[in-house]
């Protein structure tokens, strides 16, 4: 090849690299699990760890924006035991160390997602998906004011109301 003919390649291939990279960066699409802290409350009395049963509000979105599930919509949040593999990775790991009211932004790749294969019909296969999540309580505990549950008097005790 001629130097000349190099000289008018070599700017044609320089322009299709930048071409290609500004499209990925512009696709929103990540390799690399991303922590965005929305909101962290003035105080973090109760964090989530490995093995913690949690409730976590959340909606679902594509890259786009579509939204493909919310249960801040349904008023019912997600319990799950973290890090047990009862939901994707990307959550799993995404959660760890997260106080209670505290609000996440995550951006999963595809990897600690639904992978290649997706969950059709609602998520294409190597979807990027972003999550905005509520930490609402650990192992039944809310940060402050929370409804009692029965596990609050599974050991017998009267509550106030049944005096």
């Amino acid at each position: 090849m001629s130097i000349s003919c190099a000289l008018k390649v070599s700017p044609i291939v320089l322009l299709l690299v930048l071409f290609t990279s500004a499209n990925a960066k512009k696709s929103g699409d990540v390799t690399e699990l991303q922590i965005g802290v929305k909101y962290k409350p003035p105080s973090c009395e109760i964090q989530a760890h490995k093995g913690d049963r949690v409730k976590v509000h959340y909606r679902g979105k594509l890259i786009d924006g579509t939204v493909f599930d919310s249960s801040f919509e349904r008023g019912d949040p997600i319990e799950f035991e973290l890090g047990s593999g009862q939901v994707i990775k990307g959550w799993d790991q995404g959660l760890l160390g997260m106080c209670v009211e505290e609000r996440r932004k995550l951006k999963i790749p595809a990897k600690l997602g639904y992978g290649e294969q997706g969950s059709p019909p609602t998520i294409p296969g190597g979807a990027t998906l972003i999550f905005e999540t509520e930490l609402v309580s650990v192992n039944e505990k809310p940060l402050s004011g929370g409804d009692t549950t029965d596990a609050d008097t599974a050991d017998g005790d009267t509550t106030d109301d049944e005096l």
